[in-house]
């Protein structure tokens, strides 16, 4: 029986555990966490004293603060993926679950869940946002949900935390999967607007135009799932895929 307990798998719940912890437990984790949380309260500010009083809204203070996490969040992703390199963790880690696959999975779903935890915190401070407001403004409190979008906005921000992770495994490296992150796609969205024939294949090519139609009012065309469907795959899974499968076959030293 002693025997068994010893060679007994890692139960996926807790290596997810593991890696949610790995992401809160460095300085520069838990730091970047805090700052994401200042960098939401302070965009409160402006809305609140700057928008009209019709866009005094729960709605209006949630979307204005995820805004900024769009750009952020996939910074989680990208730490969450690249901590067994830049801390010197992996031999540790892959003694403990050498099915790296496995790892490379709850690395995914423990950024996702940060992701999300986050997402929550901004609804939070969203609601204490719309309170004050319009308490300092004298208009009346609107607290009416537009289920739509909200779903809509935790869709693209899944996508874009994954995104990152799956950059972060396939350069394994912050730094450079950082500027390969934030400098692909934009140089790519660059050059299919200066050439007059990319435009239309940059539709269907580019992750940026492809989620654009999640923060519009209505629901998406089958076209426009289709669009994000073919972007994700280019942008999220196929970084994905190539980043498990070089964490699955690194060198450990």
């Amino acid at each position: 029986m002693s025997a068994l307990a010893v060679h007994a798998p890692v139960p996926f719940s807790r290596l997810s555990r593991v890696e949610l912890r790995k992401q809160l437990d460095t300085r520069s984790g838990r730091w970047f966490v805090i700052v994401i949380a200042a960098i939401t309260a302070l965009v409160m500010v402006p809305v609140a004293w700057l928008s009209e009083p019709a866009d005094l809204t729960f709605m209006g203070f949630f979307g204005a603060a995820v805004l900024p996490q769009m750009f952020l969040l996939p910074v989680i992703g990208i730490m969450a993926a690249t901590s067994e390199w830049s801390q010197r963790t992996a031999m540790v880690t892959f003694t403990h679950e050498p099915r790296r696959l496995r790892v490379a999975v709850a690395k995914l779903v423990s950024a996702v869940g940060l992701g999300l935890v986050v997402i929550v915190a901004t609804a939070l401070i969203a609601a204490v946002a719309n309170v004050v407001g319009t308490l300092a403004r004298d208009t009346g409190m609107v607290w009416s949900l537009d289920g739509q979008l909200i779903s809509s906005i935790v869709l693209m921000q899944i996508i874009f935390i994954a995104q990152g992770v799956g950059f972060g495994m396939l350069l394994q490296n912050t730094p450079v999967a950082l500027v390969a992150y934030y400098v692909l796609p934009t140089a790519w969205t660059i050059v299919t607007n200066l050439i007059a024939a990319m435009r239309e294949p940059a539709e269907w090519l580019d992750l940026g135009i492809a989620t654009a139609p999640l923060l519009e009012s209505g629901a998406m065309t089958g076209g426009e799932w289709a669009r994000l469907a073919v972007a994700t795959t280019l942008w999220v899974l196929l970084p994905l895929a190539a980043g498990m499968w070089r964490m699955a076959r690194r060198e450990v030293k």
